[in-house]
């Protein structure tokens, strides 16, 4: 009976022994959790928490990434060789240095255990192969070749242009000069001088700092720029228009990415990348930017480094991504065109603007700004009262409720709407007073003749003819464009004012230049300025017997009515002028639409006499150059 009791405790006891020796074996004897932890402190560039034989590692670290671009890799443990008290670590790296583009590559980690705890040999080749003492590491980013944006000829609108890029280089001139060097040069460009010697101050101690870019053809003379200390003029080139003005606020502007758009690129964008801002070039900036390229460098200031081959050559590509360069964007802008609606355009103080559009195939020719629109995209968003370029509209509605060109409509000198008084504009003739033809009303522009036609002719009537004629239906159309809005419900007054193309009806010139195509075309016009990019499919309500009427009552306003200054252009010529009023004191938007041929045209100026004295001689003389 007393043998039980023994071998129960000889047992117990030998499981306690193996226990305790399973323990110890699994506390510190292997080095594959000191190895994930090395591995995991890389992916941090954080090594506090590994064991090294070098306290100054984390620090040496954190200078051998630091041209990184505060990127971190990924380090995955891809296995641990032990042998007695000394193991190896394969460390496997992936840098994910932009978009699809990786660096990968294997280190090993040098290991030794002593007390039971494993210390892992600092080297600068754990971060990078072959990396040794006084070298790092250093990404660059290599810019693809930008996409050009092309014209409706096959013609280059934006493509690389020769600049020139003036500042001040830091490095060839003492720190005790950096001030007034840079105001120097301030001055000499006109850019504020307090500014700029700021940005000097803060840019790195051998870094270029620009001050202002131009073009090479219109450079002044910059020799006084040379001769600051540290002045210089580098040469490059940039994606650019023609000119700085042409079609600007639809082709938009490229240049250094900015930390918004960095922000919401999602990784595509870094710091100092060169993007589209605005407009075509923003919008479309995957397709014309391309992929930027990499090159990963071991840079060393020693020139003695084994890592250089020779004096000259002390940064070494270990790893390099070409780019991939952008593709053309096609639009159907014609530069001739376009060139020609901004030299009409040129001259005029207030804000202007002046859209071409090809009637047969809705081609966006010219889409032109002058220079009191200071830069914004007025052509093809601008939202202003048409005036009585809407009275097509109101044509085609008073031709769909059973109107005709010989109807007669009284035309008085004014007319009342519930208490409110509408009358002509102040030079109608009043030869053109009184019972008159539609189709004189509407040559002679008569409000009082289309306000009279307001029981006849419904709000939502005017706004189905509209959309007949392509304005008041918004579509997406690749590019930021206004086509326009005509309320279907409205009361008394409001639709009285509807009727001359005021009160709440609104359009662009882009608008304008829709509504005079499909007349041309004699269906519903919907424009084209991208046609690599899917066309919205509309269904026309316009026929081709409406379209004719329209086409003949627009003609009359050149032989016979507000528009004759026109007719010295020759047969085919069809137009409508419009003025609308504005503002407090009353202003008069001025506008002048025609046709001629496959050409059809809307000229805008915010602020004028009428349309047949202020848009009139622009349309003239830029339908005199188009032929």
């Amino acid at each position: 009976m007393s043998f039980t009791p023994v071998r129960r405790a000889t047992v117990g006891t030998a499981v306690a022994l193996v226990t305790a020796s399973l323990l110890v074996a699994c506390s510190g004897q292997s080095p594959d959790p000191d190895a994930e932890r090395l591995a995991e402190g890389l992916s941090a560039l954080d090594l506090s928490q590994v064991t090294l034989d070098d306290p100054q590692a984390s620090e040496a670290l954190g200078t051998i990434t630091r041209g990184m671009d505060d990127l971190k890799p990924t380090v995955k443990v891809e296995g641990v060789e032990e042998d007695d008290d000394r193991a190896t670590a394969t460390l496997a790296y992936t840098w994910t240095l932009g978009p699809d583009v990786t660096w990968s590559y294997e280190t090993e980690a040098s290991m030794t255990r002593k007390d039971d705890a494993w210390t892992v040999a600092w080297d600068p080749s754990l971060v990078a192969p072959d990396l040794g003492e006084g070298q790092r590491l250093r990404v660059r980013t290599v810019a693809p070749a930008r996409g050009d944006i092309m014209g409706g000829e096959g013609t280059a609108l934006v493509t690389e242009r020769s600049v020139l890029r003036i500042g001040l280089d830091k490095a060839a001139l003492d720190a005790a000069r950096l001030d007034s060097s840079a105001r120097a040069i301030a001055q000499l460009v006109g850019i504020d001088a307090a500014a700029y010697a700021k940005k000097v101050t803060q840019s790195g101690p051998k870094a270029f700092v620009e001050a202002l870019v131009v073009r090479t053809e219109q450079a002044p003379p910059l020799g006084a720029v040379e001769a600051v200390q540290g002045g210089a003029v580098i040469s490059d080139t940039l994606p650019l228009a023609p000119t700085r003005t042409f079609a600007a606020a639809i082709l938009g502007s490229v240049g250094e990415a900015t930390k918004e758009l960095v922000d919401d690129s999602d990784g595509r964008l870094r710091p100092g990348d060169t993007t589209g801002l605005s407009g075509l070039q923003r919008r479309y900036d995957d397709t014309l930017r391309g992929r930027n390229g990499y090159v990963v460098e071991v840079v060393s200031d020693a020139v003695d480094d084994p890592a250089n081959p020779s004096p000259e050559m002390k940064d070494v590509p270990v790893f390099e991504q070409e780019p991939v360069p952008g593709k053309p964007l096609r639009t159907t802008l014609d530069l001739r065109m376009q060139e020609l609606g901004e030299q009409v355009l040129a001259g005029v103080k207030p804000a202007s603007a002046l859209v071409a559009i090809r009637p047969s195939d809705g081609a966006l020719l010219a889409a032109a700004t002058g220079p009191g629109a200071s830069g914004q995209a007025i052509a093809t968003t601008g939202q202003y009262a048409p005036g009585s370029t809407f009275k097509i509209v109101t044509a085609l509605a008073a031709l769909r409720d059973g109107v005709t060109p010989k109807t007669t409509t009284p035309c008085p000198a004014t007319t009342v709407v519930d208490g409110k008084s509408f009358k002509n504009y102040d030079d109608y003739p009043s030869s053109s007073l009184g019972r008159i033809p539609f189709a004189e009303a509407f040559a002679q522009s008569c409000n009082t003749s289309m306000i009279g036609l307001r029981d006849q002719v419904a709000q939502s009537d005017l706004a189905s003819a509209a959309a007949s004629l392509g304005m008041g239906v918004d579509k997406d159309l690749g590019f930021p464009s206004y086509f326009g809005s005509v309320p279907t419900e409205a009361p008394a007054t409001e639709h009285a004012a509807s009727m001359i193309g005021q009160g709440k009806v609104l359009a662009s010139p882009f608008t304008m230049a829709t509504v005079s195509a499909s007349v041309a075309a004699g269906r519903t016009v919907v424009p084209v300025l991208l046609p690599d990019v899917a066309a919205p499919k509309v269904e026309s309500t316009l026929t081709a017997g409406e379209a004719r009427q329209l086409q003949a009552l627009m003609r009359r306003v050149v032989t016979n009515g507000s528009g004759r200054g026109l007719a010295s252009l020759g047969g085919g010529v069809g137009a409508k002028t419009g003025t609308a009023e504005y503002g407090s004191p009353v202003k008069t938007h001025a506008w002048m639409v025609a046709t001629k041929g496959d050409l059809a045209v809307a000229v805008f100026v915010e602020t004028g006499e009428s349309g047949s004295q202020t848009a009139g001689p622009l349309l003239k003389r830029f339908l005199a150059g188009a032929r």
